[in-house]
């Protein structure tokens, strides 16, 4: 199926696309500020997790659906395969090593799907919560 935008607007689109504060991160830093939960948005260091929460140790990534591949609806694009399939792929292997490298110093790591925020924030923050604290009682 050819796309049915100019070169030129599918650009501008995909200028929008952001990978810092997108809608699911600032939903859970909303409901981690309003519970008084201590974190860090973007913090910078190596493997650059999206949230990590300073008290328990743990690194939190929010994936994209389509740009990490999620085994539920991950949908294999349509145009220009030649870029996206690579792009994708890459995504994924950084993804694993930056997951390895934060696990060696130290952190746990909680892997959220993007559809899991927008479908069920409650069932989302459970998940946060016990992991943590699961680590914490070791």
């Amino acid at each position: 199926m050819a796309d049915n935008l100019t070169k030129k607007q599918r650009s501008y689109c995909m200028s929008k696309i952001k990978s810092k504060w997108t809608a699911q991160e600032k939903k859970l830093h909303n409901h981690l500020k309003g519970n008084k939960v201590k974190h860090k948005m973007h913090p910078n260091i190596s493997g650059s997790p999206d949230i990590l929460l300073t008290d328990s140790n743990t690194a939190i990534f929010i994936n994209g659906c389509f740009w990490h591949k999620c085994p539920k609806c991950y949908k294999k694009p349509k145009s220009n395969k030649s870029y996206w399939m690579p792009k994708i792929e890459k995504n994924i292997r950084r993804d694993k090593k930056n997951y390895r490298s934060l696990k060696k110093l130290g952190y746990l790591i909680i892997k959220i799907w993007e559809h899991d925020v927008k479908k069920d924030l409650s069932k989302v923050i459970s998940k946060l919560i016990k992991k943590p604290f699961k680590k914490l009682n070791r």
